[in-house]
């Protein structure tokens, strides 16, 4: 909508010039199109094909979304919830789908009629003498026919925003592997730190019989050397642990979208043992993932979306009709003379330098590119759901054999001391026993985030993330 007012000489504002020259009345059905739109906020109604802020559901209830009172443990369930709705990720994209959708707008508008209004006022003074002009003039124009062009045109922006749609599914799994990822391995830090403490404790029970057994002279200076090195060296493997855990939590507050300063309590996790509930047929987990997968719907929506920029270039070249009215008023005060017109308007583009032409080659191009990326889009869904499927696998068996592991070395290490403070074992055999304790505890620990990651890699590679993993791991 236009409005312009001018007047050359005389000190009057725009403002002033609008309503000498234009009536009340014309003046408010000339802008309350416009003023409505805004009151109504969204005429068009492009709230429903617009998607809801992500949330997370855990048996079938909306997670509250905020940050629980200090002091207060963080379960997993918490930090997917505060992930989702505070990472600035998760907003970014749910913004974007938001410009998507009024883009939709955007093109259901271009079917509605214009209606524009314009006022003039001018002031011509010469020697001789001093003329007014004023004037003013409402248009109405209406595309009635283009061959399809804003059809096309809205074709493309639903599509686009079907494939922003899906960008803001699968981002959302994204965050939810990223927190459970960040969870776990917090949680494996934490327990590393209480295994390197255990560690720390029985080398210096080591140290404090080698100790005992040098008193009494039944130990050489080298074996109190070697329990004290070892003590240290453990002390230095609790301190660097501590370390880790730190930095571990900072992390898992960085993916809640929070400061990585904020202090952060983890709650006991429930134990679970490994299950052989995932095994199926891979073939039918690619198939699955081929359905479900958002990135492969979101290519799926792009190639939809260049088809339709094809026949939007096609048109684009190709006649139009529209309707044109026009109703004038001239001076003096608007009332003596007066226009009005009505008509159709045929625009045939003859040349336009071969615009249309190279706009479809070009259209033509993106859609291959689409279809080519589509294609690696499916291959790349395939390889992820064979590698997630075969991780789960190696660390389901991984979990089991170490639990074995540490069992053995727990008995060997408590037999290994037995054995010295009884005077018939070597300090090196115990040594040894506690080193071997050691790493099976943190291949325990390994083992049982490697395991909990993989389980949601393979759902993330299924696109099936949600809520419904962490009721079986919460149970």
């Amino acid at each position: 909508m236009i409005f312009r007012c001018f007047r050359l000489t005389a000190p009057d504002a725009p403002a002033a010039c609008a309503t000498r020259y234009l009536s009340l009345p014309l003046l408010l059905a000339v802008l309350a199109p416009d003023a409505l739109a805004f009151t109504l906020g969204d005429p068009l109604d492009t709230d429903t094909v617009t998607p809801p802020r992500p949330v997370l559901r855990v048996d079938g209830q909306v997670m509250p979304c905020r940050q629980p009172s200090p002091g207060t443990a963080y379960g997993l369930a918490q930090v997917v919830d505060l992930a989702l709705c505070q990472n600035p990720t998760t907003r970014e994209v749910w913004a974007a789908t938001r410009v998507e959708a009024a883009q939709v707008g955007l093109a259901q508008g271009q079917f509605l009629p214009l209606l524009d209004a314009a006022a003039t006022a001018s002031r011509l003074r010469s020697q001789a003498q001093t003329t007014s002009r004023r004037s003013a003039d409402v248009g109405f124009s209406w595309l009635l026919f283009d061959f399809g062009a804003r059809s096309a045109n809205l074709e493309a922006a639903r599509q686009t925003l079907a494939a922003a749609v899906s960008t803001l599914d699968g981002t959302v799994q994204t965050v939810f592997l990223a927190a459970v990822e960040a969870y776990y391995q917090a949680q494996a830090a934490r327990a590393a730190v209480v295994a390197a403490s255990e560690s720390e404790r029985a080398s210096r029970e080591s140290l404090t019989a080698a100790e005992v057994r040098y008193r009494v002279g039944t130990a050489t200076p080298a074996d109190r050397l070697q329990a004290q090195t070892a003590w240290s060296q453990a002390t230095l493997t609790r301190i660097r642990a501590e370390g880790v855990s730190r930095n571990a939590l900072g992390r898992l507050a960085n993916v809640m979208g929070l400061d990585a300063n904020h202090p952060v309590v983890l709650d006991d996790p429930p134990a679970r043992e490994p299950n052989s509930g995932f095994e199926s047929d891979v073939a039918a987990l690619i198939a699955e993932a081929r359905q479900r997968r958002p990135e492969l719907k979101a290519a799926e929506a792009d190639v939809k979306a260049a088809e339709a920029n094809i026949d939007y270039a096609l048109a684009s070249g190709l006649p139009t009709l529209s309707v044109n009215a026009l109703r004038q008023w001239q001076d003096p005060a608007l009332v003596s003379g007066q226009n009005a017109s009505i008509g159709l308007t045929l625009s045939v583009p003859i040349f336009s330098g071969f615009n249309t032409l190279y706009s479809v080659r070009a259209a033509r191009a993106r859609r291959d590119v689409s279809r080519e990326r589509l294609d690696n889009v499916r291959l790349q869904v395939a390889l992820d759901v064979w590698q997630a499927y075969q991780n789960l696998q190696t660390a389901t068996q991984t979990t089991r054999t170490s639990t074995d592991l540490l069992a053995s070395a727990e008995q060997s290490e408590r037999v290994a001391l037995g054995r010295y403070k009884a005077g018939v074992g070597t300090i090196l055999d115990v040594l040894n026993a506690q080193s071997a304790l050691a790493n099976a505890r943190l291949q325990r620990i390994q083992a049982t985030l490697d395991w909990q990651v993989s389980r949601a890699t393979l759902a993330r590679s299924l696109g099936a993330l949600d809520g419904s993993l962490l009721e079986t791991t919460l149970r």
